[in-house]
């Protein structure tokens, strides 16, 4: 690019920022502010915790399906306003975004929508559970959030600073009453810089409305709300709120040095847009568990930048607080692990979430920020203990974080986070194997009598960890069990889920952290001599973590099935082989995965013919012929049916009472036979399991380069190879690794 070239790129540039600028309002006098306020009362007097709701609103939610029910998740959550914006949004990733805890999302948006209607955030939300359970996720994504809002017309902040223009004559300061003197609409607000000897912002960032008396400014917003036609009351912000000291002390002697005149006191206002960073600590601050107090106040009338101050303001004696809780101010402040703080080091909280005040040297500082804090529960349980809880008791609102026991959202950890860290190929599947290992630590046995339907406990208690792991997550119930036992499983599956997590000792407390898991996954990617990062390579690193025993849920005892998390290594192994398994039977070509429900559907259309006496209509000879009794016994020799015409006349019965509670649909042999679907699946496959032997072991005999193979059967796994390439995203070296590990368990000569 030209000089010419480049002189106009920075032309235009210039030109989009200073449309960009002012399109933001990033600069009002007084007034202007206070037609922003009457043209929309509601968004410009939030205080903090109606900005936070405001905020999860902005960007809306969404019904996500569990087995459980329908679960609602607010998209701030999913991070996807970072994709698209510019500027200090940029930098979101994918990655960060929370995995889950839909349950804690709707708490948390319960508790703020309790402090749009009780005026004030007035409670600390503590988030509790183990180490790794994404509590700082939580928070992290909430100030994104708040970053993002900040950036839009609908989330715009406004704080305001004190200007002092230096007089026309170039000496002192401008307290003359000339109205050449006040820049444009009667305020020093647009001054150009040049002519500013002074700048004295709201440390605390106040709202623009504490300027006016109380008296006034209630009667203003409650005639801007009426106008507007809002129920909600204002929060007590704005409401009753009063200036900081500092700027208290300024208003009260320009007060007195204009004898009284508000609007030439107004005139040394500029109202300024200022936008929430978690980098610069503006509106979102997260506080470590250091033992110091979160603000402080510092002496500025030394300051060389107000030297020049007329003597009604230089005789003051000026503070102003500082400090993490005067930095988050406008947003929200996040206490980091704070029950491992002593707790002298906040117990002024305690008075603070009380009153919205924290009591300083010099003044009390006002609080307008949600007020986030995480604990583990060792820490947790600790402080129950003290004598001190029952005091802050009524103060915090706990919101519990546990570890996830939904498999297919523990593996968006991995997904997100781990997968675009590692370089080379990572087989398919290898995330689902990690999560699954994962979930399965955490689960605890069903204990019959925590149910208060009977049968329901009988068969809950008797689910294997690898069916409770599939019942959580896909809803999917085990085929050994009988139509009626299929039903109330079914229909019990969030009572399952609410005994697990019924007691303090909860389900998702222990196990393996998600931390655990991406350690070793990495470590497995650490392997410079694979090609690929395979679920091999992990369930080998997976075993020598567990024969190390450095992590207390490893040393638990095992509970029948549970908590044998070795065992579960060779459990995940399985469930993997399965898997390659069934992508292999679907590559061959040999095997349509749907023949069998086509099978079943044909054998039922036949068995109701044979009842009825009636002929079946064959749609190759298009005549009407008698239904195949060898058909139907074959089936029944696969459903292990010793008394033909029971089974049959069971079998009918169940149709037609399905027929009743679902009219106007289809049958669905899933749902109603689960058990007898399953069992003609695998007799279907079982038929048919030499030649899909013959083909993985020829796959694995093509990627070796074995020039021997027939060539027929090279062509057929070559083609078969292809499929698991195309459509199931394997490469050459991920096939290889799953497709041997397959053959030597499953298929091995």
């Amino acid at each position: 690019m030209g000089e010419g070239g480049l002189k106009t790129a920075l032309e235009a540039i210039r030109g989009e920022v200073k449309a960009r600028f002012e399109a933001q309002k990033r600069v009002l006098s007084f007034r202007e502010y206070l037609e922003l306020v009457q043209d929309n009362p509601r968004r410009y007097t939030r205080d903090a915790g109606r900005y936070l709701k405001d905020c999860m609103d902005f960007f809306g939610s969404y019904e996500v399906e569990r087995p459980t029910g329908n679960l609602k998740r607010w998209k701030l959550f999913d991070l996807e306003f970072g994709r698209h914006n510019s500027g200090h949004q940029a930098e979101l990733r994918l990655r960060d975004r929370l995995a889950g805890h839909e349950p804690a999302q709707e708490a948390f948006y319960r508790i703020l929508d309790g402090f749009e209607r009780e005026g004030r955030a007035n409670r600390l939300l503590l988030l509790h559970g183990p180490n790794g359970s994404a509590k700082s996720t939580f928070v992290a994504c909430l100030m994104r959030g708040l970053e993002a809002y900040s950036d839009t017309d609908d989330g715009a902040l406004y704080r305001f600073s004190w200007i002092f223009p230096r007089a026309r004559e170039g000496g002192g300061i401008g307290f003359t009453t000339e109205s050449d003197e006040l820049g444009q609409a009667e305020s020093f607000a647009h001054m150009p810089e040049d002519r500013i000897i002074a700048k004295l912002q709201s440390s605390v960032r106040e709202h623009p409305l504490l300027l006016l008396p109380r008296d006034v400014r209630q009667q203003l917003i409650a005639g801007a709300y009426e106008a507007a036609e809002l129920s909600e009351a204002a929060p007590d912000w704005v409401w009753t709120g009063q200036l900081g000291r500092k700027n208290q002390q300024i208003f009260q002697a320009l007060l007195t040095a204009y004898r009284g005149d508000l609007e030439r006191v107004l005139a040394h206002i500029q109202v300024e847009r200022f936008y929430i960073s978690r980098r610069y600590r503006v509106g979102a601050v997260t506080i470590g568990p250091q033992m110091s107090v979160d603000a402080s106040e510092r002496q500025i009338t030394a300051d060389r930048s107000i030297e020049s101050l007329p003597a009604s303001l230089s005789a003051l004696t000026l503070f102003e607080p500082y400090g993490e809780l005067v930095d988050a101010s406008g947003g929200i402040v996040e206490f980091s692990d704070l029950l491992k703080r002593p707790l002298e080091a906040w117990k002024y909280l305690l008075l603070a979430i009380e009153n919205g005040e924290v009591s300083l040297q010099m003044s009390n500082l006002p609080i307008n920020a949600v007020m986030v804090a995480s604990s583990n529960e060792l820490h947790l349980s600790a402080f129950r203990q003290h004598p001190e809880y029952n005091s802050f008791r009524g103060r915090i609102v706990r919101i519990r974080m546990s570890y996830l026991l939904d498999v297919q959202r523990e593996r968006e950890i991995y997904d997100g986070q781990i997968i675009p860290q590692i370089p080379k190929h990572v087989a398919p599947h290898t995330t689902y194997v990690a999560a699954l290992w994962a979930v399965l630590t955490r689960l605890r046995k069903p204990d019959a009598s925590w149910f208060a339907d009977s049968d329901l406990g009988t068969i809950a208690a008797s689910l294997t960890p690898l069916e409770k792991a599939d019942l959580l997550t896909d809803g999917l119930v085990p085929a050994r069990f009988d139509a009626d036992q299929a039903k109330i499983l079914a229909g019990g599956i969030a009572e399952v889920e609410l005994q697990g997590t019924a007691s303090s000792d909860y389900e998702g407390i222990n196990g393996a952290s998600p931390r655990e898991i991406r350690m070793l996954l990495l470590d497995a990617a650490a392997n410079f001599e694979e090609p690929c990062v395979s679920p091999v390579t992990f369930l080998n690193r997976l075993a020598e973590f567990c024969a190390r025993d450095d992590y207390e849920f490893l040393k638990e005892q095992p509970d029948g099935a549970y908590r044998d998390h070795r065992s579960f290594v060779d459990v995940v192994k399985e469930r993997w082989l399965d898997i390659v398994e069934g992508e292999l039977r679907a590559a061959s070509g040999l095997i349509d995965e749907h023949s069998h429900l086509g099978l079943f559907d044909r054998y039922v259309t036949h068995v109701s013919h044979w009842v009825k006496k009636e002929r079946v209509f064959n749609p190759v000879t298009g005549q009407d012929e008698d239904p195949d009794v060898d058909l139907m016994k074959s089936v029944e020799g696969k459903l292990g049916a010793d008394d033909a015409q029971a089974f049959r006349n069971e079998l009918l019965s169940a149709i037609a009472a399905w027929a009743i509670d679902h009219p106007e649909q289809d049958v669905d042999y899933k749902a109603l036979f689960p058990r007898y679907i399953e069992q003609v699946r695998q007799a279907y496959f079982d038929e048919r399991r030499g030649q899909i032997g013959e083909i993985g072991r020829a796959i694995v005999s093509v990627l070796e380069e074995d020039d021997t193979l027939d060539a027929d059967l090279r062509e057929a796994a070559q083609q078969a190879l292809q499929v698991l390439i195309g459509v199931y995203g394997y490469e050459r070296s991920s096939a290889k690794v799953a497709l041997g590990a397959l053959v030597d368990a499953r298929y091995h000569e």
